[in-house]
């Protein structure tokens, strides 16, 4: 495995890369506790500065331990693919209307009760630290390159990790 830290514009596109490209993450809340809280998020966006923004419940128990201490944590895995994120960041709660319209989209229904849903709010999550796992060939190319490993014994360079550093 390779190391491969990566600053500043390189950093933004391996974060917009990795948690739009994998979607779904954990949103780790009160970090502090014993059992911090911990829910699936869907990723809504990652913005020029590599924010990622999230839709949110107002009422939520993580809006509200945002409120509390903004410190979280957000963990993407996609293990079909071997690509990994994880963000420790600070979160800000939002609810003005143009950033709302801004996210919200037709599968929001689910949750929302439209974008005038009293309860809708936005989260945005400026990473502080960032790590990531990924590989550097298709999947295709990775199994290939496994395959050759195991007949002949050797260990591939199959993947990459590193620091991202906005």
């Amino acid at each position: 495995m390779t190391t491969k830290n990566l600053q500043s514009d390189k950093a933004v596109s391996k974060i917009k890369e990795l948690a739009e490209g994998i979607d779904f993450t954990m949103l780790c809340t009160d970090l502090d506790a014993k059992q911090f809280h911990a829910i699936p998020m869907s990723t809504k966006r990652v913005d020029e500065d590599g924010a990622i923004w999230f839709l949110s419940g107002r009422d939520s128990t993580h809006n509200e331990n945002i409120q509390n201490d903004s410190k979280v944590q957000l963990l993407y895995s996609d293990p079909g693919s071997m690509r990994f994120l994880i963000v420790y960041g600070a979160a800000k709660i939002y609810d003005d209307r143009k950033i709302l319209e801004e996210l919200y989209g037709t599968t929001d229904g689910a949750w929302f009760k439209g974008i005038d849903d009293p309860n809708l709010s936005a989260i945005k999550v400026d990473p502080l630290d960032a790590h990531y796992w990924d590989t550097k060939n298709n999947r295709l190319i990775t199994l290939a390159k496994i395959g050759i490993a195991a007949i002949t014994g050797g260990q591939p360079d199959l993947a990459e990790h590193g620091d991202l550093k906005l």
